[in-house]
């Protein structure tokens, strides 16, 4: 505490306001592995040793973003992490500066017209998830884990997929399984299918399945193909929904950013029925070691943000 002017003043917080952050807790009904217990000290140590190469690398990103397209070369994004905590995401800016003006908070598609011609190449090799090293070391990431959703989606995700919230019992991740495994979100039936893959991490997670996805993730980054080194590593995952019919595939095509109305407007029927995970069939037994995922109807702990809470 100190004094201006004869009055004391309350040093101010470094700290995002708590009330920015989600009210989910309530809502999160999942075990959470021990393994979890000492995973970030093995991320941090993991980490600080992949910046010493690593910091060089994105500081010439940075300068090649800079030199050929308008706007920083770093860009930050608020998301939402483990149990709903607020924090800023950092990245390698791959679209145009102010892109989302017209549209609000929009997902990318393939041909998203507002990604530059350097981005393109970022994303191809995955180069602009470089600096969110960095927010592994603070303690708001983890390597390996369900990648981190913006608010705004978090809020309409909640509410339209049973047991979404589920996914924020640990850090999020760089990468994960369902990164591995499943192309970019277009619709709620996407976002489905990656939660069953990011449930099916959070309850079998151990050190030698990061180790295989770290590795898995590094050799696609040299330009190996996906599908190889996902069978390589026996980390192929199949995932089917009731009602599957190829919908995501199909609405990825036009190039469109996908919005919040767009999402909605796309689906609007819930799943309450059960959600299939397999190992593929090239691995394990004829059946694919298939395991089901059930979800129920959503918690009664979620609430709006910037409702009153309930007492």
């Amino acid at each position: 505490m100190s004094v201006v002017n004869g009055k004391r003043v309350e040093p101010r917080s470094h700290r995002r306001p708590a009330a920015r952050d989600l009210d989910v807790k309530a809502a999160i009904q999942v075990a959470v592995p021990p393994y979890f217990l000492w995973k970030g000290i093995v991320d941090r140590a993991l980490a600080a040793l992949l910046l010493l190469p690593g910091l060089p690398i994105i500081g010439l990103l940075a300068a090649l973003v800079r030199i050929t397209s308008p706007g920083p070369g770093i860009f930050r994004q608020v998301r939402v992490g483990k149990d709903g905590r607020i924090f800023t995401m950092y990245k390698i800016r791959t679209m145009r500066d102010n892109a989302e003006a017209k549209t609000g908070p929009a997902w990318t598609q393939q041909a998203d017209p507002r990604v530059t011609r350097l981005g393109r190449v970022l994303r191809k090799l995955h180069l602009d998830e470089f600096p969110q090293l960095f927010n592994v070391l603070k303690g708001e990431m983890s390597l390996i884990g369900p990648r981190p959703e913006r608010p705004e989606f978090v809020h309409v995700l909640a509410e339209q997929i049973p047991d979404y919230l589920n996914r924020l019992a640990v850090l999020p991740g760089i990468t994960g399984l369902a990164q591995i495994n499943l192309p970019p979100d277009t619709d709620l039936d996407s976002v489905r299918r990656k939660l069953v893959l990011d449930l099916d991490y959070i309850a079998k997670a151990g050190l030698l399945l990061d180790l295989r996805m770290l590795l898995c993730t590094m050799l696609r980054l040299m330009g190996i193909p996906g599908a190889h080194v996902t069978w390589l590593f026996r980390l192929q995952r199949v995932v089917d929904l009731p009602t599957d019919h190829g919908q995501a595939a199909s609405a990825s095509g036009d190039g469109k950013p996908v919005t919040l109305d767009s999402i909605l407007g796309r689906g609007n029927g819930r799943h309450d029925g059960k959600q299939e995970l397999k190992k593929h069939p090239t691995e394990g037994s004829k059946n694919g070691d298939g395991q089901e995922h059930r979800h129920g109807q959503p918690k009664r702990g979620w609430r709006r943000w910037g409702s009153p809470k309930p007492r």
